[in-house]
């Protein structure tokens, strides 16, 4: 609306014989906006706005608010609300969605974040995550492979090491096989103690060295307080909590029914088919499942079942004292164990550190 400056100044400029344009330039305002008032006088600006028209995302809005209080504290991205209205017959565009949607919540900061990129079939990234509050809170494992992005998500009860040794083999079967190396940061089950025998010569959990070597795998780490080394998985799981967590929690609640781990994993096996894997990845370009061909081809074999060690073994090889740097090199294990897994050209890159 014009205020009574702007009216008396495009009443004066026009008495001079300025055009339309020019006034409209002068005074920053639409050409219409100028006509409409040289042909109408205050009334253009005194002038009451129409009725609203109707909009497409009208009969969802309350829908769509609904499920962002029952999401609350947490808030549902647009593109899930997307595609739930559009099951129930929306028909419009994205954008006014996300617009709606953006004043239901405040605007998210960025998180800035280290990027390295592997070859086929060379590395996984795996990490914990928590979801859940009190007495509903679970632990997700995520496994995402680092070329193609295909990720594999299971939810748990704890992180102990025979949990992590399942998520692992259930990963790799996802896979449909292994990688060379798999990054972690400072999960207990699997580094005891860092730089133990010297730089780079880590104590490791020894069960979890007996089932890398098992599997074929060399476990790497992130160097400490760099996280974002394994930004891949570490972005995966807040989509993952975005994009399935939240709204899959949501449904719960609007159902009744409990978020427990048989329901959540059921429900995350059909994200990842149809959502997560199967969407154009914004750093690849690319579908993670397409590209997953060419990495399946790269991985190695699938491991014979774990059956781990017996007794007399583990009592033969259970650590009674620190043992000297040369004879374990970090591993508590002889050299010889991992002749079949290394390479004699990565032989010394043993507990090697990833430097982003």
């Amino acid at each position: 609306m014009l205020t009574v400056e702007e009216r008396m100044e495009i009443s004066v400029l026009s008495k001079h014989g300025e055009s339309i344009h020019g006034i409209a330039k002068a005074m920053g305002v639409s050409r219409n906006t100028v006509r409409r008032y040289l042909r109408e006088g205050d009334a253009a600006a005194t002038r009451k706005p129409g009725p609203k028209r109707s909009e497409k995302l009208d009969p969802f809005k309350s829908y769509i608010v609904g499920r962002m209080k029952a999401a609350a504290p947490d808030v549902i991205p647009a593109t899930v609300l997307l595609r739930e209205i559009q099951a129930r017959g929306y028909d419009g565009g994205y954008t006014r969605l996300k617009v709606f949607v953006r004043g239901l919540r405040p605007a998210p900061k960025p998180d800035p974040v280290v990027r390295f990129e592997t070859e086929p079939g060379c590395q996984m990234q795996a990490d914990w995550g928590t979801v859940g509050r009190g007495a509903d809170k679970l632990k997700v494992f995520v496994g995402t492979l680092g070329w193609s992005r295909t990720a594999y998500v299971e939810f748990c009860d704890d992180e102990q090491f025979e949990t992590l040794r399942c998520c692992h083999e259930h990963a790799f079967v996802f896979f449909a096989g292994v990688p060379r190396e798999v990054l972690y940061d400072n999960m207990k089950t699997v580094v005891l103690e860092r730089n133990a025998y010297g730089r780079n010569l880590h104590r490791f959990h020894p069960g979890f060295l007996d089932y890398a070597g098992h599997a074929g795998f060399l476990p790497r780490l992130c160097r400490p307080y760099r996280a974002k080394t394994k930004g891949k998985v570490e972005r995966f799981i807040g989509y993952l909590k975005r994009s399935f967590w939240i709204p899959f929690v949501a449904s719960c609640r609007q159902a009744g029914i409990k978020p427990d781990k048989q329901a959540a994993n059921a429900a995350v096996a059909i994200w990842l088919r149809e959502v997560a894997n199967a969407r154009v990845h914004a750093t690849t370009g690319e579908v993670p499942l397409e590209r997953m061909i060419i990495e399946q081809g790269r991985l190695q074999d699938l491991p014979k079942p774990y059956r781990g060690r017996s007794p007399k073994e583990e009592a033969a090889r259970r650590v009674k004292a620190e043992p000297k740097p040369h004879a374990s090199i970090g591993y508590q294990h002889p050299l010889s164990t991992y002749d079949a897994l290394l390479e004699p050209a990565v032989s010394e890159a043993i507990s090697l550190e990833v430097v982003a």
